[in-house]
């Protein structure tokens, strides 16, 4: 019989200042000198998650723009490892690979893997509008379109990708706002994923600034981490993964906290 798991209280929102953006990304490269191992493996998975995606759809232009855009969008699941192994470090528990990967594991028992089946919908939405939007502005045809100057060509093609990078942007961004610190505080505490994204959500609204230069920050980093084959990773997702983790522990306050973790082992 399984032991019962209380509940953790919500946590209150604190006001985050621009100078904690530096300083979180600071202690988060400091993280990754202190563990380069689990940041490089967890890393690697991704990048070669990147590239394979980039082989489906290798040669076609449509396929390179939906993945370009699409990929921000699932990057924010990758980053549980970084977690674990930043509060390992802050709580100064062992970092042993049974222990951090254990976790890591561990976590399809609990509500991270819902977190993941709403990013995968919201990849799935934004793949189908993609081609949709295609579709209806030049035809069925050039679905499997190879060339972008074949979109430019056309007043209806220049207006498809416009319209495409404004609503993935939109979509990207709301998904930034779901996750900015749902998925460290489902890592951290005893909490049900809503909850976690309300709570998200509510914090990049009272921290409109300070956290959409933290988004800002995020997506100019991939989006150069992904140009070399997916190889900028190796360092983008590790720093901005610990530097997360630090942002949401000045993000959120949690009552009576010894600043240890409360998930049960």
């Amino acid at each position: 019989m399984e032991e019962k798991i209380e509940a953790s209280p919500k946590p209150e929102i604190s006001s985050l200042t621009m100078h904690e953006i530096w300083t979180s990304l600071k202690y988060g490269f400091w993280d990754f000198r202190r563990a380069p191992g689990y940041g490089l493996f967890f890393a690697a998975f991704y990048a070669v998650l990147g590239n394979m995606l980039t082989l489906i759809g290798a040669g076609t232009f449509l396929w390179t723009l939906a993945l370009a855009l699409g990929f921000p969008l699932v990057a924010p699941f990758a980053a549980v490892g970084f977690y674990e192994v930043s509060r390992r470090l802050e709580a100064e528990e062992p970092l042993d690979r049974m222990g951090v990967l254990g976790v890591v594991w561990n976590e399809r028992r609990r509500q991270l893997p819902w977190v993941g089946v709403v990013l995968a919908l919201i990849f799935l939405f934004w793949s189908f509008f993609a081609h949709m939007m295609v579709a209806l502005f030049l035809g069925i045809s050039s679905v499997g379109s190879t060339s972008l100057d074949a979109f430019l060509a056309t007043n209806d093609g220049r207006v498809m990708l416009a319209a495409q990078v404004v609503v993935g942007g939109a979509v990207a961004f709301l998904t930034y706002g779901l996750t900015a610190v749902s998925l460290p505080l489902l890592v951290d505490k005893e909490i049900d994923f809503v909850s976690a994204m309300l709570v998200s959500l509510k914090t990049v609204n009272a921290n409109k600034a300070t956290l959409g230069l933290w988004a800002a920050v995020i997506a100019m980093s991939l989006f150069v981490a992904m140009l070399p084959m997916f190889l900028g990773l190796f360092l983008a997702l590790p720093v901005l993964g610990h530097a997360t983790w630090h942002i949401y522990r000045r993000a959120l306050y949690h009552p009576a906290d010894s600043r240890e973790s409360s998930r049960a082992t």
